[in-house]
């Protein structure tokens, strides 16, 4: 009787279990739906190749998928994360290590939702929570782009460093159903036409939230769009602090005009700051190459999301250095910084950017003043021609506590109000950075 009872209490919970179990296969191992899957052909007109060129310049693809001196788009780019260390693949139409092989519908969910052919996930490394609102028309063009604007390349994908069970991807299915949206950007009626088209470049091709949008604890942007109120705040990202796009007076572009957002965005510079860290390989491949128009809409965007002043403290406001200072750093400021910044910390314009009123001086996270002054900056390149001025590397004429001094320096000085820097934050990033190089990736596509 106890034998039978069992088995059949055994029998009530195994049900269960094997229902759960296959509802998950299911659901790790589907196919999202794409709106080409019955498309048999795909025009590949000489316009729609250049119009996925523009796409893929907005979209800054080059930026994980390039590496100097190797074919364009070849991949094999090193992205660090928490579980080990992911290389960026060949997106080239090579047909044994590339996408050569891709429908249109395999690429469209490949971009949008992250999935590969055969149902293999793509880690989030892939900004496709931000490349689902890519309208349908832009995944059509930058597919034509991909597939004969660009050269193949017969470089085998690199394997990853994650370690066994954690490499196991159909967690990122779940991973996906709780964080990453599945539509496409859906105007806001309420908005103009230079808001919306803002709005869509700055969310989806755009992806700005990868790096300006703090993170949750599975790894999630904190929000996608101006819902909410972490979208843009400023984040910290492989050593650089990616600070606030919305109106932040301090750590934003509270102080910035939209012609200044544009300014920034074309030439790289404007009276405010000069591109460096992560953003020097944005300018130099993606944001410079965009149209006016499209720049105008980025800047109305970006002006139309408010600060937060509890977050941002209060609000800087210069203040003179009447007398030579005793504080440590101040000699080394004088005699390794001023020549090109300034005794009063205004810079030069429009070569050399304020340290007064900094976003790196007034931001409490100081990883982008640090990473800068040990590793120096990369150059700029507008409009073919590198920059004649860049940031030195210091991380050889400076000791740690030197360079904490002088840091400590500038975010005290003129106003600024960023905090001191301890030696051991400089020891710590100075073992995990390496100098900017001299060379950056500068692509010419065809």
């Amino acid at each position: 009787m106890n034998n039978r009872r069992f088995a059949r209490t055994a029998g009530w919970l195994v049900l269960p279990c094997v229902v759960a179990a296959g509802v998950l296969a299911w659901y790790v191992t589907r196919q999202p739906a794409s709106p080409f899957e019955q498309q048999q052909s795909t025009s590949f007109d000489p316009a729609l190749v250049s119009r996925g060129e523009y796409v893929a310049r907005v979209s800054d693809c080059v930026a994980c998928h390039s590496l100097p001196g190797k074919t364009p788009f070849a991949g094999g780019l090193e992205m660090a994360t928490p579980l080990g260390a992911i290389h960026a693949t060949n997106i080239t139409p090579d047909r044994e290590h590339g996408i050569g092989t891709y429908s249109l519908a395999d690429f469209d969910r490949a971009v949008r939702h992250g999935v590969a052919p055969g149902g293999r996930r793509l880690y989030p490394a892939m900004p496709y929570p931000s490349y689902v609102k890519l309208s349908d028309d832009d995944i059509q063009a930058l597919y034509a782009f991909f597939m004969k604007g660009v050269q193949p390349a017969n470089e085998p994908n690199l394997p990853s460093g994650i370690p066994w069970p954690l490499n196991l991807r159909w967690p990122i299915a779940l991973w996906n159903g709780v964080f990453a949206p599945t539509a496409t950007y859906a105007a806001k009626p309420s908005q103009d036409a230079l808001w919306n088209r803002g709005a869509y470049i700055v969310q989806g091709p755009g992806h700005c939230g990868s790096c300006h949008t703090p993170r949750g604890l599975a790894f999630n942007e904190k929000a996608l769009d101006e819902s909410g109120a972490p979208f843009l705040a400023g984040a910290l990202l492989d050593g650089w602090y990616a600070p606030s796009l919305r109106q932040d007076h301090n750590t934003g572009l509270g102080r910035w005009s939209e012609e200044q957002i544009v300014q920034f965005l074309k030439t790289g510079r404007n009276q405010h700051a000069v591109v460096y860290g992560s953003m020097t390989e944005a300018f130099n491949n993606s944001t410079q190459f965009m149209q006016d128009d499209d720049l105008a809409a980025i800047a109305r965007y970006l002006k139309s999301l408010p600060g937060d002043p509890q977050r941002d403290g209060s609000p800087w406001q210069y203040q003179a250095v009447t007398a030579r200072s005793d504080a440590p750093g101040a000699h080394t400021y004088a005699t390794r910084c001023a020549s090109c910044h300034g005794l009063d910390g205004k810079g030069q314009p429009d070569w050399m950017p304020p340290l007064a009123g900094a976003t790196s001086a007034l931001a409490t996270e100081n990883a982008s003043a640090i990473n800068i002054t040990l590793n120096g900056s990369q150059r700029v390149v507008t409009a073919g021609m590198p920059d004649a001025y860049r940031m030195p590397a210091f991380r050889e004429q400076l000791s740690d506590q030197e360079i904490a001094d002088v840091l400590s320096y500038v975010r005290g000085t003129w106003g600024n109000h960023g905090g001191a820097v301890d030696a051991k934050a400089v020891s710590k990033l100075r073992g995990h950075t390496d100098p900017a190089s001299s060379s950056p990736i500068i692509l010419h596509m065809r």
